[in-house]
């Protein structure tokens, strides 16, 4: 089978990969892969510390890529012979305050209510699990399954796996979809080429629902929510595992890299295709940063940069085939790109390939957005 996917992001590149590994002959288009959030996300792998109330479908789906993710990365290792910064360390999530720490008291509960454990750490436990918190950190919990992986390296992996399976990369931007009785066959790309296939997957994140030529209704809204990151460096160790703070009810997070770098994120800020690194936003972060690691201050400043990601109208992903034969949609992971990578290529492999979706799929497939005439 001929697959033509736009959008080289680690979405579309991963499923590239798969497709590619069950023999269909896949075409990328991007014109800059892996450029968008991918290259921007801090790679925290956190089902479990990102929960939020109301999400447990988007749960279970990320404890199903989690738990895939080991085998995922040998493989793709072993392959390539790319390292992925792949870690299993598990993610501690502080308290500053009282407040924040009645919040991750809640959140314990409700985890323990779902069967799944959180240790619950005091603020002198969370000290001697990372040294450089602040005296005054009250308390936290320890996810001991979750991890992190560094998505600049995962993304190369990726491509070059694609590369070694035969992936074809058009890079040029997709401006149409062919329909041909009333099925898509393929894209119009900007040069007025052509690039045909049975099936088409759209996993171009906020840019899903931009093609000439879809049917309206097609794609369901996906907006771009802007996300800023700082990413520093140290000569000495500084953090030993991936940090969340709540800072008088503002998160952030903090992602150690094996060669020293510390990425600190992410601004959530609904501005349209705003691109642009803010004093106001990277202030929040360092502010926020330093209240929980006083010592931040202190390291080399090395990048900021911001992304968007992709947010669906439920905030979960748009997995499935669309009302359009032909026509996949891989598109609106918002916060969890990276966490759900493994399954969302399983996923979208088998939808390409069998025409059918897995079970842990089948809540987040485009029908749920389908409007059902009275």
């Amino acid at each position: 089978m001929d697959v033509v996917i736009v959008g080289a992001g680690v979405i579309g590149l991963a499923t590239a990969w798969r497709a590619a590994a069950r023999g269909a002959a896949v075409t990328l288009v991007d014109p800059d892969p892996a450029s968008g959030a991918s290259a921007v996300a801090a790679g925290m792998l956190t089902p479990v510390s990102e929960l939020t109330y109301g999400e447990e479908p988007l749960l279970r789906l990320g404890l199903a890529s989690r738990d895939r993710y080991a085998a995922f990365v040998a493989e793709l290792e072993e392959l390539t012979g790319h390292d992925t910064g792949h870690r299993t360390d598990g993610i501690l999530e502080v308290a500053f305050d009282s407040d924040d720490l009645g919040y991750l008291n809640d959140l314990r509960r409700f985890q323990e209510s779902l069967g799944i454990p959180a240790e619950a750490l005091t603020g002198r436990e969370c000290r001697k699990a990372e040294p450089m918190l602040a005296p005054g950190v009250r308390g936290g919990l320890l996810a001991p399954a979750d991890g992190s992986i560094d998505p600049r390296r995962l993304t190369p992996a990726l491509q070059a796996a694609g590369d070694k399976l035969g992936v074809r990369l058009v890079r040029q931007r997709a401006t149409g979809l062919i329909v041909e009785n009333d099925t898509a066959t393929g894209v119009r790309l900007a040069d007025g080429s052509e690039v045909r296939g049975a099936k088409v997957l759209l996993a171009a994140g906020p840019w899903s629902g931009d093609l000439d030529g879809l049917p309206p209704g097609t794609v369901p809204a996906v907006r771009p929510v802007k996300g800023q990151v700082i990413r520093l460096r140290t000569r000495v160790p500084f953090l030993r595992r991936s940090t969340r703070g709540l800072v008088k009810g503002s998160s952030i997070y903090l992602v150690p890299r094996a060669d020293g770098e510390i990425v600190i994120g992410a601004t959530q800020e609904e501005l349209g295709f705003d691109t642009r690194v803010t004093a106001g936003g990277l202030w929040e972060l360092l502010r926020d940063a330093r209240e929980l690691l006083p010592g931040i201050t202190e390291l080399e400043f090395a990048e900021v940069t911001a992304g968007l990601r992709p947010g669906s109208p439920d905030n979960a992903p748009v997995m499935g085939p669309s009302a359009l034969p032909g026509l996949v949609l891989g598109t609106g992971h918002f916060r969890n790109g990276i966490l759900l990578t493994p399954v969302s290529a399983d996923i979208l492999t088998e939808v390409l390939l069998d025409g059918t979706v897995p079970d842990v799929g089948r809540p987040f497939t485009p029908e749920r957005f389908e409007v059902v005439p009275s």
